[in-house]
């Protein structure tokens, strides 16, 4: 064999792949024509809000879901979502602000939803559902024991003390634009040393077992009052405010309203404590995301 012949078959093979990955959107399109599929990002709150979607779809439209849950970050289910590849996932609108949209935090719930709304429909034609009715900011979070004795209730309170403090975050919370430069800048923080890099799934145990002093945490987070921690009052209202809503593709939607309609059934239904029970029933107890999502869905009357 030539080398230009090997190479010819190379080209061949090469440009058969190219065609391949541009067809795959188109493929997962067909294939999902006739069934919804519902993505989550990569944590427990995401997989239950995931599980909700999923099972009210099943209950009020009869059509197959298939789940496609832990899918990394914002990053990964955006792009799912534009390629085709899922048709729902849930959001927060601070984070598709922020993160997503690349615009200006802003404290203004109300405001914040609208430029979501209009953002996401005119620029990637995806749909925005209403708010499910809790916020999942970002949440100061110190051991309970520090804040009785040291008689904090805020962040400018915190601040005299952070000095001598180890702090732990996540990598996302150190990169994005209402994370860790603003939030320091905000407060005058300063800690006893550079904030350690942790995966969230480390973080609470971290702060637990003393190895740091505060971390960037999830106000819905369950395991907060579990461990008697304490969320620090943002009094300077630097979080934008993250509502959970569904993002949805557009042409999935003008083929199926009636998933819109049953989606929208849980709009105003999920109050903050209601989310971490849930979170805790998961992370704390244990218990199968299944179970916890419908017993939740019977209780409000939305499933039989």
């Amino acid at each position: 064999m030539t080398i230009d012949s090997i190479r010819g078959r190379s080209a061949k093979i090469i440009c058969t792949f190219l065609v391949f990955l541009l067809l795959l959107p188109v493929i997962d399109c067909e294939r999902n024509a006739n069934r919804i599929v519902v993505g989550s990002k990569n944590f427990t709150e995401q997989l239950i809000l995931g599980e909700l979607f999923a099972q009210i779809i099943e209950a009020r439209t009869h059509l197959p879901v298939e789940r496609r849950f832990y899918l990394a970050g914002t990053f990964i289910c955006h792009q799912a979502i534009l390629a085709g590849r899922i048709d729902i996932y849930p959001e927060y609108t601070g984070t598709a602000l922020t993160a997503v949209l690349k615009q200006q935090p802003s404290g203004d719930k109300q405001e914040v939803y609208r430029r979501v709304k209009q953002g996401y429909e005119s620029k990637f034609g995806l749909s925005v559902g209403p708010p499910l009715g809790f916020d999942d900011t970002f949440a100061m979070v110190i051991r309970g024991d520090d804040a009785r004795q040291l008689h904090l209730k805020t962040l400018s309170e915190a601040a005299a003390f952070t000095p001598k403090w180890r702090a732990g975050f996540g990598y996302e919370f150190m990169e994005r634009p209402d994370g860790y430069k603003g939030l320091v800048a905000s407060y005058g923080l300063r800690f006893a040393e550079a904030p350690r890099i942790m995966d969230l799934g480390l973080i609470t145990r971290a702060l637990k077992e003393r190895q740091v002093d505060i971390i960037a945490g999830n106000n819905t987070d369950g395991l907060i009052p579990a461990l008697d921690f304490v969320v620090l009052e943002d009094d300077h209202h630097y979080f934008p405010p993250y509502e959970a809503v569904a993002i949805m593709r557009g042409e999935m939607l003008k083929n199926h309203p009636e998933v819109g309609a049953a989606l929208g059934e849980l709009s105003g239904a999920i109050s903050d404590e209601d989310m971490r029970r849930m979170n805790y029933a998961v992370d704390g107890q244990h218990r199968d995301v299944t179970a916890v999502v419908r017993e939740f869905l019977k209780q409000r009357g939305l499933i039989n």
